[in-house]
């Protein structure tokens, strides 16, 4: 394959008449743009330039040519643009995803991140499901992955935050007059639960049974902002408690994040 050498030689000789003149403009010798050529005419199969006493024109052959080298020197400068502004921030794309329950967390951020750099767009996804999520990696659709630990050993992961663990209780529940609400105390307490398909509620069941406690799930659901809804408001004929979990992570493949949570 033609080297992106021989063609810009190809296309200095095009535009200057002359192997001579065609070398200054290479910052290059005569003979080593004359080298580039002769490669050039080899791998073509043809001849390229025809040379003359008052300098070198292009052969038909070498006209033809002469557009798509042109139009490849171009695409050539345009990939390191394209790769210098990724780099910098000053253009490209990134690619997140994150986990559902994380929107609210997520959204400040983004909205920072566009207004230091406006050039870049920016796409989300969402899923309440760990696998999913790793998949996004996996399968080269996300740059970065905000989600709870663990993350698989496969992937970089870095941790970016430790949030609490949130109780919502209605204002009649026993538990809501606690001045202070510990893990044991909710053994044996009626819960609203994450579905299984929810990340956070295999996080939380692990969590829970590292402290011994047993809670009595009544309910699940799949959208972590429904639970305390329906504690407080659905739930009626005898109070429950909802619990909104927190202490994510973000999780990506090589230079990406992930994070750990303590109940």
């Amino acid at each position: 394959m033609a080297s992106l050498r021989a063609l810009e030689c190809l296309v200095a000789v095009a535009d200057s008449g002359s192997v001579t003149q065609a070398a200054r403009l290479l910052h290059s010798s005569q003979p080593a743009v004359s080298h580039q050529l002769a490669a050039l005419e080899r791998e073509t199969g043809t001849i390229l330039l025809r040379r003359e006493p008052r300098g070198v024109k292009l052969t038909p052959a070498g006209r033809a040519a002469v557009v798509d080298a042109r139009r490849a020197i171009e695409a050539a400068a345009s990939a390191v643009r394209s790769a210098r502004a990724a780099g910098e921030a000053t253009g490209g794309s990134l690619r997140l995803a994150c986990a559902q329950s994380l929107i609210s967390v997520l959204a400040p951020v983004i909205r920072e991140w566009y207004d230091r750099h406006p050039a870049v767009t920016i796409t989300l996804r969402e899923s309440t499901s760990a696998e999913e999520l790793h998949g996004f990696i996996d399968a080269d659709e996300a740059d970065v992955v905000l989600m709870p630990a663990p993350v698989p050993d496969r992937f970089t992961a870095t941790v970016v935050a430790d949030e609490e663990i949130v109780l919502a209780a209605p204002t009649d529940h026993p538990i809501a007059r606690q001045p202070v609400v510990r893990v044991q105390d909710l053994d044996g307490v009626r819960l609203v639960h994450f579905a299984p398909d929810n990340g956070l509620s295999t996080w939380l069941d692990r969590s829970l049974t590292k402290a011994g406690v047993r809670p009595e799930p009544v309910m699940r659901t799949s959208v972590t902002v429904a639970a305390p809804r329906l504690a407080a408001d659905v739930l009626v004929l005898q109070p429950h408690l909802g619990v909104v979990a927190s202490a994510f992570v973000v999780g990506g493949a090589g230079s990406g994040l992930a994070a750990s949570a303590e109940a």
